[in-house]
């Protein structure tokens, strides 16, 4: 990857962000596109975001794949993994080697289903605001590979403006605006969840593929994933309209 298109695509997330200060944008979208972007930024395998809800509980909103997305669902079910501890430390941590018997020792269950998964290095760095943090990104990959300090400040600066974008009100002082806004992210995230399911289901393909119509169909016709989603649950959009994979 060259310079330039490095710097392009940083870019492109931030003018992103911006656009989510003024307009009604998909936010789901937004922090799936976000991993997408961390994992050809920062040469890593996949990448997950973890958020909050208003009672402190992490729930998966968005992952690079698949795979990611059920390994954060692993983390949380067995509530374990750097990524948990990140959002309760509200720190970033980076180069953790999960066949190291700190790791097996720290979060036994979390390293052997993600070493099951294929990876062997993770990185997390908390979405904070002030003194609280709504969420976690973890970075996976699956060699053992150090994240320069470099990549650590970038992924960190990535993880600032997701936040900015979960907490886009005019007052970001008001608590309860930040809760209504970070639990119409996880509804939503449900909801394509659901949907999901359904293709997957009626298509006979993996949910990746099932996500990817999904998201096509809805980016030309610039409605929001989660609509779609709302629409193939509530049985009114008609699945056939949507190229199958």
């Amino acid at each position: 990857m060259t310079s330039m298109s490095r710097e392009q695509q940083v870019s492109d997330v931030f003018v992103q962000v911006a656009d989510s200060l003024i307009d009604d944008f998909d936010l789901i979208e937004f922090l799936e596109e976000l991993c997408s972007h961390c994992v050809t930024l920062l040469d890593v395998s996949a990448a997950g975001i973890l958020l909050a809800n208003e009672n402190g509980l992490l729930h998966t909103v968005a992952a690079s794949d698949e795979n990611t997305h059920l390994l954060e669902l692993f983390a949380i079910q067995h509530d374990q993994g750097p990524c948990l501890d990140c959002y309760r430390t509200r720190s970033a941590r980076s180069n953790i080697d999960l066949h190291d018997p700190v790791a097996n020792s720290t979060w036994p269950a979390f390293a052997d289903q993600a070493r099951k998964s294929g990876f062997r290095t993770s990185h997390v760095f908390p979405l904070r605001l002030r003194d609280r943090a709504v969420g976690a990104v973890n970075l996976f990959q699956t060699r053992r590979q150090s994240l320069s300090p470099q990549d650590a400040s970038l992924a960190q600066a990535l993880a600032d403006v997701a936040t900015i974008a979960l907490l886009q009100q005019r007052d970001l002082g008001q608590e309860q605006l930040e809760k209504s806004q970070l639990q119409r992210a996880l509804s939503s995230r449900i909801v394509i969840e659901q949907a999901k399911g359904i293709l997957a289901e009626r298509w006979t393909v993996n949910p990746d593929r099932a996500y990817n119509a999904l998201r096509t169909y809805a980016r030309a016709r610039q409605l929001r994933i989660s609509d779609c989603a709302r629409q193939i649950i509530d049985q009114t959009l008609d699945t056939d309209r949507i190229p199958r994979p």
